[in-house]
């Protein structure tokens, strides 16, 4: 399980150093692909075989299915980490997500994203300003803290 914030860089050739807990889990090869609100994703093979499933249980005659599967599909990477722990995030991906050069590594169980610092920074204080809500949304699906 994926989990903390881990603030690093990108280099000038687009590589990243992952966190040595995050390598651990993650093994020899896994994937990243675009991910929502503005970030990248980042899955074991596991966990993208087990999105891949659910995506080709879509209805291909739906516009909006097609659309989903065409976002996270389109945008698959696989990597493998280098000697030193580093990662390439290719070029397309950098530039879905804006990353720039510091970026913010966040475990959320399942997956780990990636955020460029600022993004990520204005994101968790958007959320911070409306918990309530948050929280109120969160109750109406049956999850209670």
């Amino acid at each position: 399980m994926f989990d903390g914030e881990y603030y690093h860089t990108i280099d000038a050739k687009g590589r990243l150093i992952l966190p040595a807990r995050f390598r651990e889990e993650l093994g020899d090869s896994f994937v990243i692909t675009r991910g929502l609100d503005g970030c990248l994703f980042v899955y074991t093979k596991s966990e993208w075989n087990d999105l891949q499933e659910k995506l080709k249980k879509l209805p291909l005659i739906n516009k909006e299915a097609r659309k989903l599967t065409r976002f996270f599909s389109a945008g698959f990477s696989q990597c493998e980490p280098d000697k030193q722990g580093r990662i390439l995030v290719p070029a397309g991906l950098r530039s879905h997500a804006d990353l720039k050069k510091d970026v913010c590594m966040v475990g959320t169980g399942t997956r780990i994203e990636i955020w460029d610092k600022e993004r990520w920074e204005t994101s968790m204080s958007e959320i911070n300003d409306n918990m309530d809500d948050l929280l109120d949304g969160m109750q109406d699906m049956g999850f209670l803290i």
